[in-house]
């Protein structure tokens, strides 16, 4: 047998239709319609034939979930719920208090159900809204590779192999990253090349090497990237990616020459995943180095261009065979 109080009702039930077309106070002068009261009334030559019809409907349901108060929900004239009584275990009929109770329980429901439900409708816009930002930051990052022939893909394995690093070191340092972190990461690395947009393609394309003028307009690309971006408030955390990317642990890095933990986690794990990147693919100016040779350089260089930490995690992925 089925408990009464897990009876599933249907939106479209006489219960929901009666309470949605009529406040019970309109007609018995109260918000809770009474099993009693409501025979009454049907004895009567009070109430409209639509209206007496629909009630005995009415009576007939809440006979059937063995109901003998039913106390609507509303908020705003909108009906959210029905708060169903059966008999008193001792047999007695609800007095008025008791009544004035229920109701005012129900009506701190009504406002509880109502804040959950703008709360989900809150969430729901929110989660669209940041679909609609990381899509068009994804876009922004096909925007890059668009100029750069020879960084195809290279945005999203940078991100992925951050992203990887970033949860291994949550995971050796006992704590993970919380998700903040973890969402400007993902952002930062997707964006960490924007400034190239402002570098002339005849250098990003260059086969020969460049000179230092033109070396100078790459060192640039940090700041331009940040320039871009910082009037964008939802990227204030990703920031610190794009402009500090291009700096070493020994400190001879730019655009400021920070050394050791001076420079941001996120800054240091990008550095890694961009620099091996680099390494491991072909570019106008040189052909790919090996995995392994590639792999070898970020070792060699932990301490001097690369945050130890970092490096040992890449490292560690590696010997893994996840890289």
């Amino acid at each position: 047998k089925i408990p009464l109080d897990l009876v599933c009702i249907d939106k479209d039930d006489v219960l929901i239709r009666f309470f949605r077309e009529h406040r019970s106070n309109f007609i018995f002068g109260r918000e809770a319609l009474l099993l009693s009261e409501a025979k009454l009334a049907l004895k009567s030559n009070k109430l409209k034939p639509g209206v007496k019809q629909q009630l005995a409907q009415v009576l007939y349901q809440m006979e059937l979930l063995e109901t003998v108060v039913c106390i609507p929900s509303y908020f705003r004239d909108e009906l959210l719920g029905l708060l169903l009584l059966g008999k008193k275990n001792s047999g007695k009929r609800f007095i008025d208090e008791e009544l004035d109770f229920f109701v005012a329980l129900n009506s701190n429901v009504a406002m509880a159900i109502r804040n959950a439900q703008l709360f989900k409708e809150l969430e729901y816009e929110l989660d669209r809204k940041h679909q609609l930002f990381i899509h068009t930051t994804i876009a922004l990052a096909a925007a890059i590779e668009a100029k750069d022939h020879y960084t195809h893909g290279h945005t999203t394995r940078v991100t992925n192999l951050s992203m990887e690093i970033a949860q291994r070191m949550g995971i050796k340092a006992k704590k993970n990253f919380d998700g903040k972190f973890l969402e400007n990461l993902h952002i930062s690395s997707l964006l960490h090349d924007i400034g190239k947009i402002g570098v002339p393609e005849h250098i990003l394309n260059k086969r020969s090497s460049l000179t230092i003028g033109e070396r100078n307009r790459i060192k640039e690309h940090p700041m331009i990237g940040v320039n871009i971006l910082k009037s964008i408030k939802e990227l204030e955390g990703a920031l610190s990616g794009v402009r500090y990317h291009h700096e070493r642990f020994d400190g001879k890095g730019y655009p400021e020459g920070l050394k050791g933990e001076q420079i941001p986690l996120i800054a240091s794990i990008i550095t890694v995943a961009d620099s091996f990147d680099a390494m491991s693919t072909d570019r106008s100016y040189r052909a790919a180095m090996d995995k392994a040779a590639a792999v070898n350089e970020i070792r060699n260089l932990s301490g001097r261009q690369f945050s130890p930490v970092v490096a040992d995690t890449f490292l560690e992925l590696c010997q893994e065979g996840k890289i």
